[in-house]
């Protein structure tokens, strides 16, 4: 299945602007950053604490529609998902 990862501010100069990834039918939205961050581990280090769990500031939204990184992360990816992949903002 194909799934396609947008990354913004930061993380887009890490992974670049957009990805499409192929991937299994049953991957999570948890297991597809572990995949990124094995590919990448610039990704791994601004995207992932010490313990390895994803950090507080990191924000995810799935086809627009923002999820909460502690509880959707098992949620299961569906052929032509989009992930967005948002580092800490600030502005002023």
């Amino acid at each position: 299945m194909l799934v396609k990862v947008l990354a913004f501010a930061g993380f887009r100069e890490i992974l670049g602007k957009e990805r499409e990834l192929s991937l299994n039918e049953s991957v999570t939205v948890k297991e597809l950053l572990a995949e990124l961050a094995v590919a990448t581990p610039r990704f791994k280090e601004a995207a992932f604490d010490e313990s390895g769990a994803l950090r507080d500031y990191v924000l995810l939204m799935i086809n627009r529609k923002l999820i909460d990184s502690r509880q959707d992360l098992s949620r299961p990816l569906q052929e032509g998902d989009e992930l967005a992949i948002f580092p800490p903002l600030a502005g002023g």
